[in-house]
């Protein structure tokens, strides 16, 4: 055992914890470079649309990144507790460690430091994902974890969320996560419409688009929610009881479909109260309309389309009928 500095032979090395999730460090570094971009051109724009602009471009960018970022965060549905626990098989070692669980979209990371991290010889600090998206299998993750031979308490919560475990997790997490993804990617394709309407002269449908992205936040909500009403089945670990509850994804994902919903009512109330404070919010012109409208009486008042030089040198024609 000298050999192996007190470590087991037919164990691998000890795993550290994994860093923060490559897709979603990904789509933070893209909103982050747009929004500088955006602010490095700002002082190009004069007067008081310089801080519309700023407030639309802003708001608008915290919506697209949320409802992208949320997609590849696990952080919906979270849970942790500190015991005094079993470490690994064939061993009767305990250590003293926070276990960590969340749920995502996508699958389960489940996290195991000790507390201190340093412990039986080696350090404690675990961070294994397990994944459920269509075409990944979770049966072969987890029994490539079991051959790995992961510490007790990771193989023991990833082991409830097999799909032969008879807690029955496995397949409720998995369709809703499934379809609450769905249904936010359809949210951020009705974002990318408002933006693009907003910044043309029908406000209206940019309002209405902005409705539409709320409502699939809210449905991709709902779909995650609707497993809530199925039982979590309990999980000990020790004398410990590893409570759940929902997680900082779920409520920024319920404030950006509550503030989708306000953005969509307000542009929609102000197009029918006060058109013209929501063009000047929006920076639109509408000169091309006025000129338009300017045009339409005197196109009726002269139906044949005739200057009035034209009719002054029209010559009056007179008949007279001699009987």
């Amino acid at each position: 055992m000298t050999l192996f500095n007190g470590e087991l032979p037919f164990y691998p090395r000890p795993h550290f914890a994994a860093g923060i999730s490559v897709p979603l460090l990904v789509v933070i570094v893209v909103f982050l470079a747009l929004a500088a971009s955006f602010l490095l051109i700002l002082p190009g724009i004069r007067g008081h649309s310089r801080w519309y602009w700023c407030v639309r471009i802003l708001i608008s960018l915290f919506i697209g990144a949320e409802i992208v970022a949320v997609n590849f965060s696990g952080e919906w549905y979270v849970g942790r507790v500190r015991a005094n626990t079993s470490y690994k098989a064939f061993t009767s070692a305990q250590v003293d460690a926070d276990i960590g669980m969340q749920v995502g979209l996508e699958g389960v990371n489940i996290t195991l430091r000790g507390v201190p991290v340093y412990q039986l010889n080696e350090t404690i600090n675990y961070n294994e994902k397990f994944s459920w998206r269509f075409g990944d299998k979770y049966e072969e993750e987890y029994e490539e974890a079991l051959q790995r031979g992961l510490p007790n308490p990771v193989l023991y919560l990833a082991e409830k969320f097999t799909p032969a475990s008879p807690c029955g997790l496995y397949r409720q997490y998995r369709l809703a996560g499934h379809y609450a993804s769905a249904t936010l990617w359809v949210a951020f394709c009705f974002w990318l419409l408002s933006n693009a309407l907003l910044s043309m002269p029908v406000p209206l449908y940019g309002g209405l688009s902005l409705l539409f992205a709320g409502a699939f936040v809210f449905f991709a909500i709902f779909s995650f929610v609707s497993i809530s009403s199925v039982p979590l089945c309990p999980i000990h670990l020790s004398s410990k009881l590893l409570t759940t509850h929902y997680g900082v994804a779920f409520w920024i994902t319920l404030a950006t479909g509550i503030l989708c919903l306000l953005l969509g009512g307000m542009v929609v109330c102000l197009h029918y109260t006060k058109p013209s404070a929501l063009r000047t919010f929006l920076d639109l012109s509408d000169d091309h309309v006025v000129q338009a409208k300017s045009e339409i009486p005197h196109f009726y008042s002269n139906p044949l389309h005739l200057s009035p030089k034209c009719k002054q040198a029209t010559p009056d024609i007179q008949l007279t009928v001699h009987l």
